[in-house]
């Protein structure tokens, strides 16, 4: 695995700095490996509902897990507010930084992701192919 750190900025959006950075590096596979940082909006999906939802709010991120391609990105995270409430939950686009976020990627090179549409599901699930 070759693993890299970057740092992300107020007013930058979390998924689509993520996959420019996952282009330009050409990472096939990739994981993310830790993440601490502050958001101030935040889109997300709850666990088996359609509607998504967004917060204009401070929130501390406390974990950000997922897989990604130089196509796609799959992510989950956690995020806490002022009073310590810990929310988690599928992130779709449009979260942005409020003042930071620092992430360590890992890149899994003997490895290339892709997705696939899965009947039994109805979403587009992850295909793990070796190089």
């Amino acid at each position: 695995m070759k693993t890299f750190a970057i740092r992300l900025t107020e007013w930058q959006d979390l998924k689509k700095e993520i996959l420019i950075f996952t282009r330009k590096n050409n990472i096939l596979a990739g994981c993310i490996l830790t993440c601490v940082g502050s958001l101030k909006k935040i889109h997300v999906r709850m666990a088996d509902e359609k509607i998504s939802k967004i917060f204009e709010k401070n929130y501390e991120i406390n974990s950000l897990v997922g897989t990604f391609s130089q196509d796609w990105i799959h992510l989950h995270i956690s995020i806490s507010d002022e009073e310590g409430k810990l929310l988690w939950w599928h992130l779709l686009e449009w979260n942005i930084f409020y003042t930071t976020a620092e992430i360590v990627i890992g890149s899994l090179e003997d490895m290339i992701f892709s997705r696939k549409f899965d009947e039994k599901t109805w979403f587009k699930e992850l295909i793990i192919d070796k190089k």
